[in-house]
C-alpha cells in the first residue's frame, strides 16, 4: 500500500471525487443478513474514504447516500437508513470538527424526516467554516429532478422579467443546481461491479473520468481509493481537445 501511495502524484489528485456507494445489500446477503446490516457496516468505508481523500489533498468528496428512487424501498429499510443517518451525523460531528471537514448536502432534503433534517442542518451549520475538505452527502437526490427544478426556477425568472432568455448560459444553469457551490466532478467511482451512473450528477459529470470496481462498498478501503486515483492519473483528460493540444497547452 505504501508503494501505491508513493506512486500517486499529489499535485494531480482529483479536485472533486464523487462516489456511488453500491453493494451494501449484496454484501449483507452474502453473510446471510438483512440489507440494513450492510448499510451499518458501510460506515467504515465512508469514514476511511473521507479521511484518505482529505489526506491526499482532495478538496471535494460527494457521496450518493440516498436517491429519490430509494424512497420506493421497503419502509423498514428506509426508516433504518434515516435512523442511521441521524445517529451517524451526531456521532461524527466531533470528528468533522477535529479533522476540519465541512459537511454539505444536496438533494430534496426537505423530504427527509424532520428529525433527520434538524440533525443534518445542525451539522452543516457547525462545520460551515471548516476548510480542509467539503464532504457532501446526496440525500433524496436525483439528477433529473435537479435539472427539472433548475429549468422551472429559471423559467419563472424569465416570465417575471428577472432574466433574459439570451442571458441563459452554463453558468446560469450551474447557479440553479443543488451543486451551485461545488466544482464539476473530476473522478466518479462506483463500487460493486455495476457500470452505470444511476441518475447521479448528470450535469456535473460531463467530463468526469469514470472508474468502476467490483469491490462491494462495505469492503472499500484506502487501497481501493489509491487504485482509483492512480487509474485517473494515468488517463489523458482532453476536454474535447486533441492530445497534441494538451501537450502544448493550446
Amino acid at each position: 500500500m505504501e508503494e501505491k501511495l508513493r506512486s500517486i502524484n499529489l499535485h494531480k489528485v482529483p479536485n472533486h471525487i464523487a462516489v456511488i456507494m453500491d453493494g451494501n445489500g449484496r454484501w449483507a446477503k452474502g453473510k446471510g443478513m438483512q440489507r440494513v446490516f450492510g448499510h451499518r457496516n458501510a460506515l467504515t468505508a465512508i469514514r476511511e474514504t473521507a479521511d484518505t481523500a482529505s489526506e491526499l489533498g482532495v478538496k471535494y468528496l460527494t457521496m450518493y447516500a440516498f436517491s429519490t428512487e430509494n424512497w420506493n424501498r421497503p419502509k423498514f429499510e428506509v426508516d433504518a437508513l434515516m435512523s442511521l443517518l441521524i445517529t451517524t451525523l451526531k456521532k461524527e460531528l466531533p470528528e468533522f470538527m477535529r479533522k476540519d471537514v465541512r459537511v454539505n448536502a444536496i438533494g430534496n432534503t426537505k423530504s427527509l424526516p424532520k428529525p433527520a433534517q434538524k440533525v443534518l442542518n445542525n451539522v452543516i451549520e457547525k462545520t460551515k467554516d471548516n476548510q480542509k475538505i467539503t464532504l457532501t452527502f446526496a440525500l433524496s437526490y436525483g439528477a433529473r429532478e435537479e435539472i427539472v427544478n433548475a429549468i422551472k426556477n429559471i423559467s419563472k425568472k424569465v416570465v417575471n422579467n428577472e432574466m433574459e432568455i439570451e442571458k441563459i448560459n452554463e453558468k446560469i444553469i450551474n447557479n440553479h443546481l443543488y451543486t451551485f457551490n461545488l466544482p464539476d466532478v473530476d473522478l466518479m467511482i462506483r463500487t460493486s461491479g455495476e457500470h452505470r451512473i444511476s441518475n447521479f450528477l448528470l450535469w456535473q459529470m460531463a467530463y468526469a473520468e469514470l472508474y468502476f470496481t467490483d469491490v462491494l462498498w462495505p469492503d472499500f478501503r484506502k487501497e481501493h481509493l489509491f487504485n482509483a486515483i492512480l487509474d485517473y492519473q494515468n488517463r489523458e483528460r482532453r476536454f474535447g481537445k486533441t492530445s497534441e493540444q494538451i501537450e502544448t497547452n493550446e
